[in-house]
């Protein structure tokens, strides 16, 4: 549910930084997903591999951000890939190894999460399995929204921006070339090491019952379809991030511009309205309580009362009852 809600939250987000943000909320909640399976092994190949990939695409929009004024508005970009090529391949590199293209890093992680979900072969474990699924076309989706808006859509962009527009200078250009070695390459050197069948890679790091090792099954047994079935979303999502962003269509203008478009963009750009319930029915509620009760009632009621005013009172009017039986005569 994490990946899924973080997927469908960065889909209609307008910040650079935010879309990578949410990609990954919604990597954290795959990495859980295959702890919850549970495939301890997997999980934590998938954290390595995911460190190289959005490592690369944060400081890739790092890059794009430097060069444009420091504007991380996509509405305010587009027509960059001209201007920043080599920041444009970095960004296609990482945003293809995140939405899991094949023999890419992400690839060899990240689609074994799911097929290990469908050879638990329970309800619950084809329930994740369509869930991730679904989540890796939102993922496709909003990874290929940000390249359109960025680099291949019309510019929007200021002439003043633009006129200053640079490419990564080396000591920005280094990390990178370094990052996208590692987002291409780690997956496939790291694979069979981490993840392989028979492999003793955690023997004294992590405890996996056998019976929870089905890496075997998800590799040999799972139909070919299903291994696809992730491929296909991932396509999907591209394309139609594509057809919403990219070509004019007069059904899709339509629907940005309807009633119903409009409450859909502002529920997941709101972020399914999650920080306007947390606060009104969470926060403010433990906020109220503790002015009313733990402040008013206790803090300046019953401790005050029963501690420093009420020793003091006590005290002052003994003294005064005291201080009748001296007449001050001697």
């Amino acid at each position: 549910m994490t990946s899924f809600f973080a997927a469908t939250t960065g889909v209609l987000q307008n910040d650079l930084k935010r879309v990578i943000a949410y990609s990954t909320c919604s990597q954290s909640g795959y990495m859980i997903f295959a702890r919850g399976i549970p495939n301890y092994s997997v999980s934590v190949f998938h954290l390595m591999n995911h460190a190289c990939f959005k490592a690369l695409l944060f400081l890739s929009a790092g890059s794009v951000i430097h060069a444009m004024s420091d504007e991380q508005d996509m509405r305010k970009m587009g027509g960059l890939a001209s201007l920043l090529p080599f920041t444009y391949a970095m960004m296609l590199i990482g945003s293809l190894s995140l939405i899991g293209f094949p023999f890419l890093t992400g690839f060899y992680s990240k689609d074994v999460i799911p097929e290990l979900a469908y050879t638990k072969y329970t309800i619950s474990g084809n329930f994740a399995f369509w869930l991730g699924s679904v989540s890796v076309f939102f993922t496709s989706y909003y990874s290929f929204r940000l390249l359109f808006l960025t680099f291949l859509a019309p510019t929007n962009s200021f002439k003043r921006d633009l006129s200053k527009c640079h490419d990564a200078p080396i000591l920005m250009a280094i990390p990178l070339i370094l990052l996208a070695f590692g987002s291409i390459f780690v997956g496939y050197l790291a694979r069979d090491m981490m993840i392989g069948s028979g492999t003793n890679f955690w023997a004294n790091s992590l405890f996996i019952l056998p019976r929870n090792e089905i890496l075997a099954e998800s590799e040999f047994a799972t139909p070919t379809i299903i291994k696809l079935i992730p491929i296909l979303f991932s396509t999907l999502g591209s394309f139609v991030a594509y057809s919403v962003n990219f070509v004019v269509n007069p059904l899709i203008l339509a629907l940005k511009t309807s009633t119903f478009g409009n409450r859909l963009y502002c529920f997941f750009n709101k972020r399914w309205f999650f920080d306007k319930v947390f606060n009104d029915f969470l926060a403010r509620s433990f906020l109220r309580f503790g002015y009313e009760v733990s402040f008013k009632a206790l803090d300046k009621g019953a401790i005050e009362i029963l501690g420093p005013y009420g020793i003091s009172y006590t005290i002052r009017k003994m003294a005064q009852q005291i201080s009748k039986i001296q007449s001050g005569f001697v």
